[in-house]
C-alpha cells in the first residue's frame, strides 16, 4: 500500500507545473507492453531503448544480464532512468518466468521468422517485447520459448537493424495503435499513486535527509 500522507508531503515539495506534469504523462503510461533487452553489448543501445520506451509510454524496461553486466548509459538515456522501471534479470530463463507469471507472452523480435508482420500484430494481449544482441540476436533458449514472433517489413539489402532503431519503430506503432484502441491499457489508481511517489522521490534533492526527518516526526 503507499502511503498516501508521506506522498501528499512530498508534492507539497514540488511545484504545481511538475505535479500537472507527473498526471498529464502518466495517462498516457502502460504495462500492457513490457520489453526485454537481452545480453545487449553495446551499452548506449540499452539505454537508448530505455529512452523509447520513456519517450513511447512504457513503464518498464527489463535488462538480462546474463552475459555482460552494465550499467546504464545516462548520458543516452537522457534522464529516462528516472521515469522508467529497470528490472534486472541474471537470466533469460528467469526473465521469461518472472514475465509469464505477470501474465504477459512472450515475443521475440527477429527478421528471421515470418509468424506476423508489426501492422498485423495483435495488441490485445499483454506482451513481452524482447530485443536480442547486436550480432547475434536473440538466443535460442528465447525463440524456443516465445508465443510468437514480429518482424519488422524491410525491402531493402540489409535484413535487420539496429537494435534500439528496431525497438524505437516497434514501441512506437504499437503505443500509438494501443493509445487509438478500446484496450483497458492504461495504469491502474495503485500504479498511478506509486509512480507519483517514486518521481516525487526521484524529483527531490536530499531526499534520503527529508524522508529521515518526516518518518520522525511521523511515526506510524
Amino acid at each position: 500500500m503507499i502511503d498516501t500522507d508521506y506522498l501528499n508531503f512530498l508534492e507539497t515539495i514540488l511545484t504545481d507545473n511538475r505535479k500537472e506534469r507527473f498526471l498529464e504523462v502518466l495517462k498516457n503510461r502502460t504495462n500492457h507492453f513490457t520489453v526485454a533487452v537481452e545480453d545487449v553489448y553495446q551499452l548506449h543501445n540499452t539505454s537508448a531503448v530505455m529512452r523509447s520506451c520513456e519517450v513511447f509510454g512504457i513503464q518498464e524496461l527489463n535488462v538480462i544480464e546474463q552475459r555482460f553486466g552494465k550499467r546504464i548509459d545516462k548520458q543516452i538515456a537522457l534522464g529516462a532512468q528516472k521515469w522508467v522501471d529497470i528490472i534486472r534479470h541474471e537470466t533469460s530463463n528467469n526473465c521469461i518466468k518472472s514475465l509469464r507469471s505477470k501474465g504477459y507472452q512472450i515475443i521475440a523480435t527477429t527478421p528471421h521468422e515470418k509468424d506476423c508482420l508489426l501492422e498485423n500484430f495483435d495488441i490485445s494481449k499483454p506482451s513481452a517485447l524482447f530485443f536480442g544482441t547486436e550480432k547475434e540476436g536473440l538466443s535460442e533458449e528465447i525463440m524456443q520459448q516465445a508465443d510468437g514472433f514480429l518482424k519488422i517489413p524491410m525491402v531493402g539489402f540489409t535484413e535487420s537493424l539496429n537494435i534500439s532503431v528496431s525497438a524505437a519503430i516497434i514501441i512506437q506503432n504499437l503505443t500509438n495503435r494501443l493509445r487509438n484502441s478500446d484496450i483497458n491499457w492504461q495504469l491502474t489508481e495503485d500504479e498511478i499513486l506509486e509512480k507519483r511517489l517514486t518521481w516525487a522521490k526521484n524529483s527531490i534533492k536530499d531526499i534520503k535527509r527529508i524522508e529521515k526527518r518526516y518518518f520522525e516526526e511521523n511515526p506510524k
